[in-house]
């Protein structure tokens, strides 16, 4: 108590000493500046989370412990249901983002919950030291779902792992053998990719992920990768030759800004990598799965334009980690006992949750609405480009992962979106990205552009 008293004696005293004009002016300041802060708080339905919030509280007692990879925004969500998430102060989030084009099926769905949790009471993991009965079943069901959906005619075996970096790091490894086995030399091992790709973060997989924000920390990078233009056909001869091994290639590039590969480019890039004997290896990680009304994004493309290795993972599990490499016999062949492993990957509770998964994504229905469900969100699109078109430069993309190219950093919109209770995510340079749910209905849909509208009218003033 002495010391409080003290503490504002001087206070007292300390103020006595300033001129008064100044100590009123600052007062009126500080005053202004809190109604400014709560006016505006106000003036949205989801504010962002206080430093003095649950939220807040929580972040400034875990923030310190874990290694700072990420920049995130204040909610803590602890809640998922259908297209929506709750955070920690109980704010209510329509989401555009599905966890990065994973839950496309919804926040926990209720069928995808029943069978974790029956496998979770039953097998959870042996190791792939012996066999069970769903790493098979899951392999199985995705050749022949690949092959029915008029993807990928030759698929032949599946390999399971837990991420997408690691279904690339398999096929980046599956590559490099199988051209060991057709030239011992070793001249054969250079692995194409293309500009504003991303296939990974394990040092293969960001070795074929030309961006320097992401290489420049950890450089040198594994050698033997080239660095090609996507779309650029005239450049092809150049740039696959006689010693490349592979060429990844995602026939939609999601995190480089949604830029569509085109149908030409990836017949005469097909033609190019039988021309020299490499391995065309498709990462359909974030673009795959029925996202475009397809159950591949490569579905539609003729034989010759098929992939020898096929990646998959974010969707697959709708939100349980796992993924995938389909190969042909020709690649399949040439990986024997001993060439690749995994301790986790193949568990049984994660490729019984991605049988259930995959048989209700390769539902010729929800493909059919999921393109449906593009025409809503492009006209939502267009009434944006004619209201603000000095912002809006260009709509990219396929199915439900789309791409609005804007003119300057979307980080406000971002913002402005999450304060009104949508959640929306960027990519590439300047570019919002769209990858809800593929089962969010058509109001939810409409709800949410009429969201992102008021947001960015909120951003011009």
């Amino acid at each position: 108590m002495a010391f409080r008293a003290s503490l504002g004696r001087a206070a007292v005293t300390a103020a006595a000493r300033r001129p008064a004009g100044l100590a009123v002016a600052r007062f009126y300041s500080q005053t202004s500046a809190a109604a400014a802060a709560a006016a505006a708080a106000a003036a949205v339905p989801n504010p962002d989370p206080t430093e003095d919030s649950p939220s807040g509280k929580l972040v400034r007692a875990h923030a310190p412990f874990m290694v700072a990879t990420y920049s995130r925004p204040p909610p803590v969500f602890v809640k998922g249901e259908g297209s929506y998430l709750y955070d920690l102060d109980n704010r209510k989030y329509l989401d555009f983002t599905a966890g990065i084009a994973v839950n496309s099926l919804g926040h926990c769905d209720a069928e995808t919950t029943r069978v974790l949790a029956e496998q979770a009471g039953t097998l959870v993991h042996a190791s792939n030291l012996y066999y069970n009965p769903w790493t098979g079943t899951l392999s199985k069901l995705l050749v022949d779902k690949t092959k029915e959906s008029g993807g990928m005619w030759d698929a032949a075996a599946s390999f399971i792992c837990n991420s997408g970096s690691e279904a690339n790091e398999a096929g980046i490894k599956f590559a490099r053998k199988a051209a060991k086995v057709a030239d011992p030399s070793g001249a054969k091992h250079e692995i194409v990719s293309f500009k504003n790709a991303f296939h990974g973060r394990t040092m293969g997989s960001l070795s074929a992920t030309p961006n320097p924000k992401y290489q420049a920390p950890f450089a040198p990078m594994v050698p033997g990768f080239r660095v090609g233009e996507l779309n650029n056909v005239e450049a092809l001869p150049e740039l696959v030759t006689e010693a490349t091994c592979s060429v990844i290639v995602e026939p939609i590039q999601g995190e480089g800004g949604v830029r569509v590969a085109t149908d030409e480019f990836l017949l005469a890039l097909a033609r190019r990598c039988r021309e020299v004997g490499a391995v065309l290896h498709y990462d359909e990680i974030q673009c795959g799965l029925s996202r475009t009304g397809g159950f591949w994004a490569h579905s539609r493309l003729p034989r010759e334009a098929h992939p020898d290795i096929l990646t998959t993972a974010k969707a697959l599990g709708n939100g349980f980690p796992i993924g995938a490499v389909i190969v042909n016999a020709k690649v399949a062949g040439k990986i024997k006992v001993g060439d690749h492993g995994t301790t986790f990957g193949g568990n049984p509770l994660a490729c019984r949750v991605a049988v259930s998964v995959v048989e209700r994504l390769a539902d010729a229905g929800l493909q059919s609405a999921v393109k449906a469900k593009e025409q809503t969100f492009r006209q939502g699109f267009e009434r944006l480009r004619q209201r603000f078109p000095e912002l809006v430069s260009e709509v990219r993309g396929k199915g439900l992962i789309l791409g609005l190219q804007l003119t300057e950093d979307p980080a406000k919109i971002v913002t402005a979106a999450r304060e009104r209770g949508l959640l929306v995510i960027t990519a590439g340079e300047n570019t919002l990205r769209f990858v809800p749910s593929l089962v969010m209905s058509e109001d939810e849909i409409r709800e949410g552009l009429a969201i992102l509208e008021a947001a960015v009218e909120a951003t011009r003033a």
